[in-house]
């Protein structure tokens, strides 16, 4: 029997918590998932989870995985987890959660953020951060917790992000990565670490540093597993615990993404476009640049905030009834598979715009999605089509931006996320982009990356570098088709990337007219 060390990955995800064991060579030895109710809405637009669902789903994950035939728990070196951004959690001086954690599908904002002395609104505009004040105030989940429960901001002791709640039930210490810190936060994404003390942040949002946890950088140790957590977990208590990036950052970091000329795509819940870059450079200011999941990196990045849900949209939506008359023998996405097989290129003239909520890559509120080109000859079939080659559109419209921004030309395409699966999605995406896509040959791109801070962390592999060699590989790789690459790059020039500019002004008459979206 091997005693190869093994490194633990908890990855929880939007719908899913999973439990991942990984191997030097980064080859997956086992996977437990526990699936999780994203979110509830007690009002329009609200996302929240009760705090206790992620933990139990861990704990459920973690011994589950031990059950699995052939795992050994002696062979556990060190674990890490990667959460999802941006989902908040209040916890009072027991460390009892204050509320259900606001989940980062959550759209509600603060309309009478903390006031800022006039000063300080000077100094705002006259360094030129007076739009990102804005967002920042307006965003801030603890702006809005102060304005609506003012009660539960006096109580909170402790303001973490899901990572830091989950690395505090791991270790007992509040501590979380710097490489996690996603979020309306006063973070200084520059410096990777909180931000200084005299900066405006601090006074834009109702948060106090006493209330943030003790950072570290990804691949740190934060502490040892307690004995607690271990009883829980079915893991040895003493077991490192190691810093790791943001579920995103992680999935870059595992799809092999280092440099800035290779752009990892992710088809997930939010469909995004990232490059790595050793400079900050923002991409939609201001919007900042992430930190990656290598110490003193960034991950440059656009959102697509509503990417691979629309196939849980149109699914639910418009193709019920068919993907359950599909048989036992045929899961969703390869019904939905047969959708693209019967449908050309270009969707017969339908083409889909995939700004079904507002954000990014447009900050307006307005944004709106729409589809054009609709004939008497189309079906439920092109309006997938269009959901696929839309978010490609979308995704090459950022890659262009991204490019431009860096100073560099993408020459290479890393897909993970979901959507990835699919064959057909993969040979879109390299037609619509004009360069080969490349499917890492693990599906857990996000785990792996958090098993490569850990192998990094610990000493088994020297650097990134060396754990990318390593741990990295291409599973499959598809080649774009030259006639339907001119097809699509026709559309996107003389059509897509006119679309949103055309259309803006009748977004805001419907705003105006309807007072939707509010």
């Amino acid at each position: 029997m091997s005693t190869a060390p093994l490194l633990l990955a908890i990855d929880n995800g939007t719908q899913s918590v999973r439990a991942l064991l990984f191997d030097l060579d980064g080859e997956l030895v086992a996977v437990e998932k526990v699936p999780i109710e994203p979110y509830f809405s007690a009002e329009p637009g609200w996302a929240e989870q009760h705090v206790e669902v992620f933990w139990d789903a861990v704990c459920l994950a973690c011994r589950g995985l031990l059950e699995r035939p052939g795992v050994d728990v002696t062979r556990i070196v060190g674990m890490a987890a990667t959460t999802q951004r941006t989902t908040v959690v209040n916890l009072d001086a027991e460390d009892r959660a204050l509320r259900p954690a606001i989940v980062w599908l959550d759209q509600r904002r603060c309309t009478r953020p903390p006031a800022l002395p006039r000063a300080v609104e000077v100094a705002a505009r006259l360094t030129g951060r007076s739009a990102l004040l804005g967002e920042l105030r307006a965003e801030a989940e603890c702006n809005w917790i102060a304005q609506h429960q003012p009660e539960v901001a006096r109580a909170t002791e402790r303001f973490l992000f899901l990572s830091g709640y989950l690395n505090h039930k791991l270790t007992g210490e509040f501590v979380d990565s710097a490489a996690a810190q996603v979020g309306f936060i006063p973070f200084d994404f520059k410096r990777q670490d909180w931000a200084s003390p005299r900066d405006l942040r601090w006074r834009a949002m109702a948060v106090k540093a006493a209330q943030l946890p003790r950072l570290a950088r990804a691949g740190d140790r934060l502490g040892t597993l307690t004995a607690k957590a271990a009883a829980a977990t079915g893991l040895p208590a003493g077991l490192p615990v190691i810093a790791a990036g943001t579920d995103k950052a992680c999935e870059l970091l595992g799809s092999g993404c280092l440099e800035p000329d290779v752009a990892g795509i992710s088809y997930g819940t939010t469909a995004t476009i990232n490059t790595v870059n050793t400079r900050y450079v923002e991409v939609n200011p201001p919007m900042p640049a992430f930190p990656a999941a290598v110490p003193g990196r960034w991950a440059t990045e656009v959102m697509i905030r509503r990417g691979y849900w629309m196939v849980e949209w149109f699914k639910r939506e418009f193709a019920a009834d068919a993907i359950g008359a599909g048989g036992d023998t045929m899961d969703d996405y390869a019904f939905l598979e047969n959708f693209l097989a019967e449908t050309p290129a270009g969707a017969d003239g339908l083409l889909l715009q995939p700004y079904w909520s507002s954000g990014t890559p447009f900050p307006g509120v307005e944004a709106r999605g729409s589809v054009i080109g609709f004939g008497d000859m189309h079906g439920r079939a092109h309006l997938y089509r269009a959901i696929v080659e839309g978010v490609g559109h979308a995704l090459r419209a950022a890659g262009d931006r991204l490019a431009a921004r860096n100073g560099v030309p993408l020459t290479r395409l890393r897909v993970a996320g979901g959507g990835s699966r699919s064959d057909a999605v993969m040979q879109i995406t390299a037609d619509i982009f004009g360069m080969t896509a490349e499917r890492p040959n693990v599906t857990e791109a996000s785990g792996l990356g958090a098993a490569m801070n850990v192998a990094v962390g610990l000493g088994l592999c020297d650097d990134y570098e060396t754990a990318i060699i390593r741990m990295t590989r291409v599973g499959r790789s598809f080649v774009p088709n030259a006639e339907l690459h001119d097809l699509y790059t026709r559309t996107h020039e003389r059509v897509y990337k006119g679309m949103y500019r055309r259309l803006r002004p009748l977004y805001r008459e419907i705003r105006e007219i309807t007072g939707f979206p509010p």
